[in-house]
């Protein structure tokens, strides 16, 4: 197997006023307003949160167009056919190959013109500014440098990460959010690791939550509802931040709050399938899923049975 080429850009001087656009911050268009526009198609999949940040799955057609200056750092993993491209950033130029595993960054406000020839495979990280420093803050950082600009760069970890996004998401509000949570979060901290001008050396913790934190936590997970099991308001609720309590209630179960809540979702179906009459759309619905299609799928992916073919085998 070949070795995936590095981007070139890094060892290509960037002239001024490449890297940060003229256009002031307020006029940047988010992220997924300026994928939409350049990319002239929809996301397979797109989840948002009010701030803007979110992950999205693209299939779109080859790309010859300058992608404008966006409010959001834009983190990239591409899954499609291995093909070369050609992106300039004022007068630098870099060339590269596209593989999976290798990731693609766009610092916000930065802009570049992108020539893709084949079609695109690519799941997307929406990441504001504020959350790269909050993720180093609640790590006890220093303040972040800047990101770099990476184009095709090799980075599995990164890669692999974001991929795991594509086929994850469930259609249940809850489990979804929750996920995203983990999931920007961990892409933060490795960001900060790999990804900047001055790369963050993190420091181990361990130590668990305290028995009452863990059992007040698990009563929120326990909730039917959506607000209660926000990372956020688990890690308020906690007097962590949310590094440190995905980290303390992981070192007290031995799972995510993601992993935990999914486990704890399947046992409340599994129970209702085998001792109730419930329909299958009513125990979707009574679990937050947006279709019995989400429910069933998610439903198969745990147990390797439809939920209706588990009840026939456990009754």
């Amino acid at each position: 197997m070949s070795t995936p080429m590095a981007d070139t850009l890094d060892a290509l001087p960037v002239e001024p006023g490449t890297r940060e656009n003229d256009v002031p911050s307020a006029d940047r268009r988010a992220a997924d307003v300026e994928m939409t526009r350049v990319l002239h198609t929809a996301p397979l999949h797109m989840a948002l949160d009010a701030s803007g940040a979110g992950i999205a799955h693209w299939q779109h057609e080859p790309l010859h167009d300058v992608v404008e200056p966006m409010s959001h750092h834009v983190i990239m993993a591409y899954n499609g056919a291995v093909q070369r491209m050609e992106r300039r950033s004022g007068s630098s130029v870099v060339k590269g190959t596209f593989r999976p595993g290798v990731v693609i960054i766009i610092p916000e406000g930065s802009s570049s013109r992108w020539d893709i020839p084949k079609p695109v495979d690519v799941v997307q990280l929406y990441l504001p500014r504020a959350t790269l420093r909050r993720v180093a803050d609640e790590a006890g950082t220093r303040n972040p440098a800047d990101l770099l600009e990476r184009t095709a760069h090799p980075d599995p970890i990164t890669s692999r990460l974001l991929l795991s996004a594509a086929g994850v998401l469930e259609g249940n509000r809850a489990l979804d959010a929750l996920f995203r949570h983990q999931l920007t979060d961990l892409l933060a901290t490795r960001l900060l690791a790999a990804h900047t001008s001055s790369p963050t050396a993190f420091q181990p913790t361990t130590g668990g939550l305290s028995p009452k934190v863990l059992l007040r936590a698990i009563e929120r997970l326990r909730s039917d509802s959506d607000a209660d099991v926000s990372l956020d308001a688990l890690a308020s609720d906690a007097g962590l931040s949310r590094f440190h309590f995905c980290r303390a209630f992981k070192e007290s179960t031995g799972l995510s709050p993601l992993a935990w809540l999914r486990q704890h979702r399947l046992e409340q179906a599994m129970n209702m399938l085998r001792d109730t009459d419930a329909s299958v759309v009513s125990v979707a619905m009574e679990l937050g899923y947006a279709s019995q299609t989400a429910f069933a799928a998610a439903f198969k992916r745990s147990t390797g049975d439809t939920p209706s073919d588990w009840r026939r085998r456990v009754r």
